[in-house]
């Protein structure tokens, strides 16, 4: 009996995890859909609003 009840959480521990990690998939595929899409869009990324260039500033 006591092995049935060990199966049984590993099982139920197995499938956590699974959802878990297809959780994570789909918040990384998401996230990588709205990058594409803000770069379609023609967005700078936030990062690079600030960058000057050395060309400009000897000019």
């Amino acid at each position: 009996m006591f092995e049935i009840e060990l199966h049984r959480l590993r099982h139920d521990d197995l499938i956590r995890r699974a959802e878990a990690e297809r959780q994570v998939r789909e918040a990384v595929r998401v996230r990588r859909a709205a990058r594409r899409g803000a770069a379609v869009r023609g967005a700078e990324p936030e990062s690079h609003t600030q960058r000057r260039s050395w060309f400009a500033r000897t000019a």
